[in-house]
C-alpha cells in the first residue's frame, strides 16, 4: 500500500481509534468492552502517570465490523485514522514511522475484553526493513541490537502474518530450523551469541524461505507491514487455540478483540536493558510477595518462550536496585488503584522502566480466596467485593484430593499420559485397575486402592464405585450415571474417554492407535479436574479442608487454608437468599453434606437403596412375581430395609427437611443380564432360568426413558408406593417418639398431568394416615412432585392444586425439553458448542432460554394458585453456579446438589444475591 498522506483531514465518522500518551489517554479502565482489557488498562496506567510507551487502540468494534463485512475495514481507517494516530506517537517521541534515519518501531498486540493470555497473536519490532534497520543501527550505536530486532521481526511476521508457522506439531518451523542450523554450525547455544554478520545471514535466509514458501518477497513498506499485522491480530480471534480457550472460559465469539499499536521500547539493547513479567502477589498461593521473572538484554518473548532461563524478580533487587524499587512502587500503586492482584509486563530500556501491560492476574483457587480475604483485612475491598472476586468453581481446588504437581509433571514428561476424557468429578486418584464391582470390592478388602474401569456404569456397579478411589469410563457424558454418582459420593471421575477400548473378557484396556495395554491390577492415575488418564502411580493427598472437616486428621488452627475457607463461607451465608440442600441416599453422604453446610436433602433416590446383598434379591423377586400377592410378599422383605434406611437418613439430618423421591427408574434396570447372574437368581428364588429370561424379555422397552417408570409404576402397582410410604412414615414416627421432629417430603416423579399426582397423592395420604393411626404418633409430612416433563411445566397451575412443593428435575426436563439423550449427546454436543449452537453443555448448565423458560413458566403458574408453594431444583444442575444464579432470579427457595458441590452452591447463591 502507498504511504498515506498525513496532511489529509481525519475521518468525521465514528471513532474507532483511541490514543494513549504520556499522562493522558482517550480511554480508561471502564472501557474494556470497547478497548479490550489491554487497551483499557494501558489507558488507565497512562492516566495515573505510570511510564507507558505511547500508542493507540483500535477498538473491538473494528474487529466485529471486519467479520461482519467479509474481512474489510471501516472507511478511512488506514487512509486517515491510523496515520493520524501514528503522528501523535511520532510527535511525542521525535521519531517517524518508516524514517530511515530515526525510525519509529511499533508492537501490534491483541486485547480481548477478557484476558486470553497467549491465545492470540502479537508482532514486535514492526517498521523494520533494509533501510530502517541501518537507521536503527546508527541511531542506537548498536548494530547487533538492530539486526537482532530485525531477525525477530521477520520471523514473527512470517509466522503470524504470512502463516508459515506449521499447525502440525510434527513439522518444524522454517525459521526455527534456520536458527538451529546456524547455532549448530557455530557451536553455540543462545541467540545472544550471534554476531552482527550471523544475524544478517539469518535474516537473508529467513527472507529466502518466505519467498520460497509464499512466492512473495517480505514486505518492505512499513504501512503494508502494519496493515498485515492488524489483520493478523483480528484473524487470530478465531484461530483454533483462541476458539478452544473461549469455549472453556465461556467467552462469547461476538465480543471480538481490540488491537493495540504501541511504540517499541527495547529490552534487548544491552546489559542495562531487560524485560519481565510479574504479579503483585503470588498467583499460586496468594501470599503478599512480589512474584515474577525477568531477563536482561532480552525481549518479552524470551521470558515466556523458554529459550532462556529467566531469573526470579527478587534477583533484580541486587542487579538493579533502582529499577526494582520503582517496580515495587508501581506494584503498590496498581494494587491500591485496582484493588486487586495484578499481572504486569515491563521493559527496561537503557536503565529506564516502562510498563507494557497490566491486568487482573489469573490465580489458583487457593490464591483467589486468600487474596480476597487478605484484601478485606487490608481494607482494600469490602466483604461483598471479596465474595464477588471468587469464582465458585475455584472452591473445587480447595476440596478435592490433588496430585503432587511435580510428580504429575514428571509422569507426563515420561510419556505416561494415555488419554484425556471428560473431567466429570474433580480431584485426583491413583489405584489398581479393576473392571467389575465385585473384584473392586474384593480388592478393597485386601486394602488395595482401586480405580474402577468400566465401559459405562450402571446402578449395579454401586458397590464397586463406593470402594473405589476413582472411576474411569469409556462412554457416557458429564451427567451419565458414573459422573452423577461419583459427584454425589465425592469420587474422582473421568468419563467418556473414547480414546480407550475396554475389553472385559480379556481384562484389559487399550489405548486406541497404539500398542499400549493396561491389565487388571496395573496402577492407573486419573485427574478428575483435567480429565487426564496417566499410567502408573502418581502420589495424591487430601486437601486441608477435607482433612479438617471430614477426616478430622488436622486441627483447624494447623490448616491455613481452612481459616480463609471458613471466613468465605461465613460471608456467603450472610448474603445468600437461597437455601442449599444436598442429593443424598445414605447417612454418611448426608453427614458429609451437613459438614459442608447443607440445610436439608433435596433428593433421596430410593432406587439406590435396593442394590446390594439380600435387597437386590428381594427387589428382583418382587419384579418377577406372578401376581400381587407375590409382589406384596417380596415388598414385605424390602420394608424393613427401607424403614431402617430412612430412619438413618432422618436421624443424620436432624430437623432439616428430607425430600424422598418414590421409585423412579424402569424395572428392568434391577434385573440380571448375564446367563450366570440369571442362573444364580433362579436358584435363589425358586424359578426356572426360562421363566426369568422370559420375564426380562417382557420388560424390555424400546424407549425405557419414556416407558413404565416414575408415577406410572405406582399407578399400575400401588403396592410399591404403599411399601415405600409406610417405611417413610414408620421411620419418622419412631424418631418422633425419640424426641426428634421430622417432616418428610414425599416426592412423586415423572408426573405429566394433575390426575397422576392426585391418584398417587391419595395412595400416599391413605397409607400415611393408616401408619400414623397404628403408631399413635402425629407427624407432619408434605406431598409434592418433580417437574421434569414439559407438559407438567406448562400446566403447573393445575398440578399445584395437589402439591405442597415442586422440585425441578432438570436432568430429565433438559432431555425431554431438548429432545436429547444426555448419555448419547456426546456424539454431537462438542460440535454444537464449537458452532455456538449451545454456548455451554445444557446437561451441565441450565439452558436458560429453553428449559429455564419452562421452569419460569412453571414457577409463575404454580404460585398463581399457591403463593407460598415451595420451589426447588434437584437435578445435577443444582451445583452449577450459572444455574444457581438463574434459580435465585426465578425465586426458587432452594437448590440441591451433590455433597461436595454444597460449598460451591453456597458461594454461587451469595454472588447471585449480591449481583441482583
Amino acid at each position: 500500500m502507498p504511504e498515506p498522506d498525513f496532511d489529509k483531514a481525519t475521518s468525521d465518522a465514528k471513532q474507532y481509534i483511541y490514543s494513549f500518551a504520556g499522562g493522558s489517554a482517550e480511554g480508561d479502565a471502564s472501557m474494556k468492552n470497547l478497548l479490550g482489557g489491554k487497551g483499557a488498562n494501558l489507558a488507565e496506567m497512562a492516566n495515573i502517570g505510570l511510564p507507558v510507551p505511547p500508542g493507540f487502540t483500535i477498538s473491538t468494534e473494528v474487529c466485529t465490523y471486519y467479520y461482519d463485512h467479509q474481512k474489510t475495514y471501516p472507511e478511512n481507517l488506514f487512509e486517515q485514522d491510523i496515520p493520524a494516530s501514528l503522528r501523535k506517537v511520532e510527535q511525542e517521541l521525535g521519531k517517524k514511522f518508516g524514517d530511515p534515519e530515526n525510525p519509529l518501531l511499533v508492537s501490534v498486540r491483541s486485547g480481548s475484553r477478557a484476558s486470553m493470555p497467549g491465545m492470540m497473536d502479537t508482532i514486535l519490532n514492526l517498521g523494520l526493513n533494509s533501510e530502517t534497520v541501518e537507521g536503527l543501527s546508527r541511531k542506537s550505536g548498536n548494530a547487533r541490537f538492530a539486526w537482532d530486532c530485525y531477525r525477530r521481526f521477520v520471523q514473527m511476521y512470517g509466522d503470524v502474518v504470512l502463516e508459515l508457522k506449521p499447525t502440525d506439531k510434527k513439522q518444524i518451523d522454517p525459521f526455527e530450523a534456520i536458527l538451529e542450523a546456524k547455532k549448530h554450525e557455530l557451536g553455540i547455544a543462545l541467540d545472544t551469541d550471534f554476531s552482527v554478520d550471523d544475524l544478517k545471514e539469518i535474516v537473508a535466509k529467513y527472507k529466502a524461505a518466505i519467498f520460497e514458501k509464499t512466492g512473495r518477497n517480505f514486505p518492505e513498506n512499513p504501512y503494508e507491514q502494519l496493515k498485515g499485522a492488524i489483520g493478523a491480530v483480528f484473524n487470530s480471534w478465531n484461530n483454533d487455540r483462541a476458539v478452544v480457550y473461549r469455549k472453556l472460559n465461556h467467552i462469547p465469539g461476538y465480543w471480538g478483540t481490540a488491537c493495540n499499536v504501541q511504540a517499541m521500547v527495547f529490552g534487548n539493547m544491552g546489559l542495562d536493558c531487560g524485560t519481565g513479567v510479574a504479579f503483585t502477589r503470588d498467583a499460586a498461593t496468594g501470599d503478599d510477595i512480589f512474584y515474577g521473572e525477568f531477563l536482561m538484554n532480552a525481549q518479552g518473548e524470551d521470558v515466556v518462550a523458554g529459550t532462556r532461563t529467566p531469573l526470579k524478580i527478587e534477583q533484580l533487587k541486587a542487579e538493579n536496585p533502582e529499577i526494582y524499587n520503582q517496580l515495587e512502587d508501581i506494584r503498590s500503586i496498581l494494587e491500591k488503584h485496582y484493588r486487586d492482584m495484578m499481572d504486569i509486563e515491563f521493559t527496561i530500556e537503557s536503565n529506564k522502566l516502562f510498563m507494557l501491560q497490566c491486568r487482573v492476574g489469573k490465580r489458583t483457587g487457593v490464591a483467589a480466596i486468600k487474596i480476597a480475604v487478605d484484601m478485606f483485612n487490608e481494607k482494600l475491598i469490602s466483604e461483598k467485593e471479596a465474595i464477588l472476586r471468587i469464582e465458585p468453581e475455584q472452591l473445587n481446588q480447595l476440596l478435592r484430593p490433588v496430585f503432587d504437581l511435580k510428580a504429575k509433571k514428571q509422569a507426563i514428561e515420561d510419556g505416561r499420559l494415555l488419554a484425556t476424557g471428560l473431567n466429570a468429578g474433580p480431584g485426583a486418584a491413583t489405584g489398581k485397575i479393576y473392571f467389575n464391582a465385585a473384584d473392586a470390592a474384593d480388592a478393597c478388602k485386601r486394602n488395595e486402592p482401586v480405580i474402577l474401569v468400566r465401559i459405562e456404569t450402571s446402578p449395579e456397579d454401586i458397590k464397586g464405585m463406593a470402594v473405589s478411589e476413582g472411576i474411569l469410563t469409556e462412554r457416557g457424558g458429564m451427567t451419565s450415571h458414573a459422573a452423577l454418582v461419583a459427584r454425589q459420593m465425592g469420587k474422582v471421575c473421568v468419563a467418556g474417554c473414547g480414546a480407550l477400548t475396554i475389553d472385559y473378557q480379556k481384562g484389559e484396556m487399550r489405548v486406541n492407535g497404539s500398542d499400549i495395554v493396561l491389565r487388571e491390577g496395573d496402577y492407573l492415575s486419573i485427574d478428575g479436574s483435567t480429565g487426564e488418564v496417566i499410567a502408573g502411580e502418581v502420589p495424591t493427598k487430601n486437601s486441608e479442608i477435607i482433612e479438617v472437616l471430614i477426616d478430622k486428621t488436622l486441627k483447624p488452627e494447623d490448616a491455613p487454608t481452612w481459616a480463609i475457607y471458613n471466613q468465605l463461607m461465613e460471608w456467603a451465608d450472610r448474603y445468600r437468599k437461597l437455601n442449599i440442600r444436598t442429593n443424598a441416599d445414605q447417612p454418611d453422604q448426608a453427614e458429609t453434606a451437613i459438614t459442608f453446610g447443607a440445610e436439608g436433602i433435596g433428593l433421596c433416590r430410593t432406587e439406590h437403596m435396593f442394590f446390594g446383598g439380600e435387597r437386590i434379591d428381594a427387589m428382583r423377586e418382587m419384579i418377577l412375581a406372578d401376581d400381587i400377592e407375590g409382589r406384596k410378599t417380596a415388598l414385605d422383605k424390602l420394608l424393613p430395609y427401607q424403614r431402617d434406611d430412612f430412619y438413618g437418613l432422618f436421624k443424620a439430618m436432624g430437623s432439616r427437611p428430607v425430600t424422598i423421591r418414590l421409585l423412579d427408574p424402569p424395572l428392568h434396570e434391577f434385573l440380571p443380564h448375564t446367563e450366570g447372574e440369571i442362573a444364580d437368581l433362579a436358584a435363589k428364588i425358586g424359578k426356572s432360568v426360562e421363566t426369568i429370561s422370559e420375564r426380562i424379555s417382557d420388560l424390555h422397552e424400546f424407549n425405557p426413558m419414556l416407558g413404565l417408570r416414575g408415577c406410572r409404576l405406582g399407578i399400575l402397582h400401588p403396592e410399591i408406593p404403599v411399601m415405600q410410604v409406610r417405611a417413610i412414615i414408620e421411620a419418622a414416627c419412631r424418631l418422633k417418639k425419640e424426641g426428634h421432629e421430622v417432616v418428610p417430603e414425599i416426592m412423586v416423579p415423572l408426573v405429566s398431568t394433575v390426575k397422576e399426582l392426585e391418584i398417587t397423592a391419595e395412595i400416599i395420604h391413605k397409607t400415611a394416615r393408616s401408619v400414623i393411626a397404628e403408631q399413635g404418633t402425629g407427624i407432619r409430612y408434605l406431598v409434592g412432585t418433580m417437574i421434569e416433563v414439559p407438559r407438567a411445566a406448562i400446566t403447573s397451575d393445575q398440578i399445584a392444586r395437589a402439591a405442597d412443593f415442586f422440585s425441578y428435575g432438570t436432568n430429565d426436563l433438559t432431555q425431554m425439553g431438548l429432545g436429547m439423550s444426555r448419555d448419547d449427546s456426546g456424539q454431537f454436543l462438542p460440535t454444537y458448542q464449537q458452532q455456538d449452537i449451545f454456548a455451554r453443555n445444557p446437561f451441565e448448565s441450565i439452558d436458560i432460554d429453553g428449559v429455564g423458560r419452562l421452569m419460569s413458566i412453571s414457577a409463575k403458574e404454580g404460585r398463581s394458585v399457591k403463593p407460598d408453594l415451595k420451589l426447588g431444583i434437584c437435578g445435577e444442575h443444582g451445583g452449577d453456579p450459572t444455574t444457581v444464579e438463574f434459580c435465585h432470579k426465578t425465586g426458587l427457595n432452594y437448590v440441591s446438589c451433590s455433597p461436595y458441590r454444597v460449598p460451591i452452591a453456597r458461594l454461587a447463591a451469595a454472588r447471585a444475591a449480591l449481583q441482583s
